[in-house]
């Protein structure tokens, strides 16, 4: 037997059915004649060859053994259509189809999260990718061009390729754990230098060889700031971290604040990048304008 091909408007029909429960719910659903929904639905089965509602025996059409088992297929194939068309929407307004967002590992993640998940909401149609990196690998991925807009540090932000906007700050502050010695009490000045120091390590070829708040010639170069914030809290070391992520071990006494004279904490200037050839379409400016107003809620 040889299967004809549904039209989208058929399975509509099929759907609205079956959903409404009556073919005079569908018509009045869609806004159609009774006799017309009884029509998509006879050119339907003949397409596939295959009885999709019951009629016999019931007032209201009810879903045969193969209706039911093509109910999935022809959501999935509408549920596609509507996508596509939502999509093309919204690039006839000037909508991008994809954003690709790269953020620095010292943003806290919960503000990344609310961020994202708002975004998903306002703008369903447009796929986003990310990628969280640490210190110039931000820019690096901007220059390089696997991302179109970044949120990074003050490291490489006055990069001639890029533009910025200042969009907030994170504080960055030393801790130990209670009982590494440089959390007794007052230290005098150098004493950071005396104990091996956590350093986030920078993975990109741009910034090589420059050293960011590094005090001591004893270090352990890490490449997570998750992995670096676990030595911290079994005494392994000191090092600097974004206050956001330690408020509760701060709390706690998990982590101790170190009283350093040099004040190796900072306020970790954070900033919306983007290459200087390409400009911010309007998904991509709510988001930095999103991003903006949730660091500015975050604690300092």
């Amino acid at each position: 037997m040889k299967l004809g091909e549904p039209t989208l408007d058929q399975l509509r029909i099929f759907l609205a059915v079956e959903e409404a429960g009556s073919f005079g719910g569908a018509a009045r659903r869609m806004g159609r004649a009774v006799s017309a929904i009884s029509y998509g639905i006879a050119q339907l089965e003949a397409q596939l060859g295959l009885t999709l509602f019951e009629r016999e025996g019931s007032r209201k059409p009810v879903l045969s053994d193969a209706g039911r088992g093509l109910l999935a297929e022809a959501r999935a194939v509408t549920d596609r259509a509507d996508m596509l068309l939502a999509k093309t929407r919204s690039l006839h307004a000037g909508i991008e189809s994809d954003v690709s967002l790269v953020v620095d590992v010292m943003v806290p993640g919960d503000v990344t999260a609310s961020v994202l998940g708002a975004f998903r909401e306002r703008y369903p149609t447009v796929s986003l990718r990310l990628q969280v990196e640490g210190l110039g690998a931000v820019a690096a991925c901007l220059i390089e061009r696997s991302s179109i807009v970044g949120v990074g540090g003050p490291v490489i932000a006055d990069h001639p390729e890029l533009e910025r906007q200042d969009i907030g700050a994170i504080d960055l502050v030393p801790v130990a754990a209670p009982d590494h010695p440089l959390a007794k009490g007052t230290n005098r000045p150098g004493a950071g230098r005396d104990h091996l120091q956590l350093v986030l390590a920078d993975r990109s070829q741009l910034t090589r060889g420059r050293e960011f708040s590094v005090m001591s010639a004893r270090t352990w170069r890490l490449g997570d700031l998750a992995a670096k914030h676990a030595l911290l809290k079994e005494g392994l070391g000191w090092g600097n971290m974004p206050r956001p992520m330690i408020l509760a071990d701060l709390a706690s006494g998990a982590l101790v604040e170190l009283d350093l004279p040099e004040k190796p904490g900072v306020s970790y200037r954070l900033s919306a990048l983007w290459r200087r050839d390409t400009r911010p379409g309007p998904a991509t400016s709510w988001l930095i304008d999103a991003l903006r107003e949730r660091l500015a809620e975050c604690p300092r």
